[in-house]
């Protein structure tokens, strides 16, 4: 199995924390040397392991944002 090069180039916020201590993220990441793209999960208090997640384009983040707003009374 191919190893996965990452590097959080921002850390943009932590949604929650869970009681073992991993928090679920907001971060901008490079995945194998591409450009950063948005991306939430969980992760160790180190950053050394991380949950599934989803990764977002900036076109999807601008959707997924207006799709939020459209949803509030």
């Amino acid at each position: 199995m191919a190893k996965i090069n990452y590097e959080i180039t921002k850390q943009i916020g932590v949604l929650s924390t869970s009681k073992s201590g991993w928090t679920k993220e907001l971060n901008l990441i490079s995945w194998n040397g591409n450009a950063p793209k948005y991306d939430i999960r969980a992760w160790s208090p180190d950053h050394e392991k991380m949950g599934k997640g989803i990764t977002l384009s900036d076109e999807e983040v601008k959707t997924l944002k207006t799709l939020l707003d459209e949803t509030k009374n």
